[in-house]
């Protein structure tokens, strides 16, 4: 990658991962992402594969090279696999990765892993169906798990689970999560809460914070041992225990790592967004069906990156929430 195609904002960020939603469909209604009501984009609005290869494309020369895949819940896209191939094969782009809440691994695992994915996170936020119901606001924990067994016999050997903290809902969830995914051997995070519930809920007193999560852990566990980042752009800061197994925090609300952020975002409908906070989006679907080149997509993305701002805001009196919510933007 060249200095004169990077993706670099007017404060210094390199831009390198393009987090692409595929749906806004899912078959959970978690708390922290959707209303239990929702109507759908029609899906001629959805951009299609070969659109979003060639968004895809046109990133890659310009220095994307990590691509993860999300929605609502990326697996309801049909023959997904098939994207899966698509973006593998695109030059320049190093890894494809996934976000899924789990339900439909277990029956597209092994396509999955044929096509290249590289990596999955798996959000689960609690080990009794009871738990998973209250925050998924439907079943399908038994499903989740027999995903996350079904991945591990395709040879996936780096499984991330991601577990949104809410105060006052997921305390009792926290030490037998970590138990288990120690037991697994899969890189639990924690992720704080974040204003981009379906239903606009959402209030500073909910905010579990890394720090207490991080707290509770040391209690019942055991001390933790700070790890370096494996990339200078990751969101999470790692801890490990001396006897094993590693933890993360993800905490936009107390701790915000705005200034190290690395991505961008294709929502499904085809809009490219450089935070998920933001409050603006640049139209790439008008230009891929309106006849444009892909110089003219090459600017759209600069142009997008050129606008990000410092940070977005959300410990702050002027922050102004986005529109969407997270399902419409991607996880």
């Amino acid at each position: 990658m060249t200095a004169a195609a990077s993706l670099v904002d007017s404060f210094g960020r390199v831009h390198t991962d393009l987090r692409i939603s595929v749906t806004d469909r899912c078959n959970l209604r978690c708390t922290y992402c959707m209303p239990l009501e929702v109507v759908f984009k029609p899906r001629e609005e959805l951009l299609t594969f070969e659109e979003i290869t060639r968004v895809a494309g046109v990133a890659a020369t310009l220095g994307i090279r990590t691509i993860r895949l999300t929605g609502g819940e990326p697996l309801m896209r049909r023959d997904l696999p098939e994207l899966v191939r698509q973006l593998v094969a695109v030059p320049g782009i190093e890894e494809v990765a996934i976000t899924t809440n789990g339900l439909l691994l277990a029956e597209q695992a092994a396509d999955l892993r044929a096509a290249g994915l590289a990596r999955l996170n798996v959000s689960l936020d609690s080990l009794t169906a009871h738990g998973f119901e209250r925050i998924a606001r439907r079943p399908g924990l038994d499903r989740v798990l027999a995903g996350l067994e079904a991945a591990k016999r395709e040879g996936f050997a780096q499984i991330r689970i991601n577990a949104v903290s809410i105060k006052g809902l997921t305390e009792a969830e926290i030490v037998p999560l970590t138990r288990f995914c120690r037991r697994e051997g899969f890189h639990l995070r924690f992720i704080e809460f974040m204003p981009l519930d379906g239903e606009e809920s959402w209030d500073t007193s909910q905010v579990l914070s890394g720090a207490e999560v991080r707290k509770l852990l040391e209690r019942d566990i055991g001390p933790l041992v700070a790890e370096n980042a494996d990339h200078p752009g990751q969101p999470a800061i790692d801890y490990r225990w001396v006897d094993g197994g590693r933890v993360g925090f993800i905490n936009p609300v107390s701790r915000p790592f705005c200034d190290r952020c690395d991505r961008l975002r294709l929502t499904a409908d085809g809009q490219v967004r450089n935070c998920l906070f933001s409050t603006v989006e640049w139209d790439a679907r008008s230009l891929l069906r309106g006849g444009g080149d892909d110089t003219s997509i090459a600017t759209l993305i600069r142009d997008c990156v050129a606008a990000k701002r410092a940070a977005h805001g959300i410990d702050t009196p002027t922050f102004a929430r986005p529109a969407r919510a997270m399902y419409q933007i991607g996880g």
